[in-house]
């Protein structure tokens, strides 16, 4: 238990020294308080992102369902900076693995209110808010071991 509170809690010894642990140390949080406001912040996310789906279907509700599902999902993106810290997150997101998922999920996230506000193009921001999906899907099963393979592999075998 004492492991998963310090993978949580952004501490591993062998990656962390000087100047970094003195920052993490000063400005870390009880695990308790980082659980806590992991759920309220994913529940922000998600609450979010069903406020959107309903805005969906007023009138003019093309801008309102990209902006609150925009930002449900940089909420739920920013619930899990309490469990790991700010750094590691970063640090976690742009590693090899994961980095092309990064980079077009934050696209989509800035396509998605460019093609609402500037572009004024409401079919754009449904597909762009479409691939948001898709990208933060593919984000969020690079964090499980071969949960990847597994999507390629059922995705391949539907394909054929």
């Amino acid at each position: 238990m004492d492991k998963l509170r310090s993978m949580i809690g952004g501490r591993e010894d062998s990656e962390e020294s000087g100047l970094t642990a003195q920052v993490l140390d000063a400005s870390t949080l009880s695990y308790s308080t980082r659980v806590k406001w992991f759920v309220i912040c994913f529940a922000a996310g998600i609450l979010c992102s069903i406020l959107a789906t309903a805005l969906l279907f007023l009138p003019n509700g093309t801008k309102l369902f990209a902006v609150f599902y925009t930002l449900g999902n940089l909420a739920a993106i920013s619930s899990t900076c309490f469990l790991m810290g700010p750094l590691k997150q970063l640090k976690r997101m742009f590693e090899p693995t994961r980095l092309i998922a990064t980079c077009v999920m934050l696209l989509c996230l800035i396509l998605t209110l460019c093609a609402v506000f500037w572009w004024q193009k409401k079919g754009l921001a449904i597909i762009f808010c479409i691939l948001q999906f898709l990208a933060m899907t593919w984000y969020s099963i690079s964090y499980i071991p071969f949960a990847r393979d597994a999507v390629m592999k059922v995705f391949t075998s539907c394909m054929s």
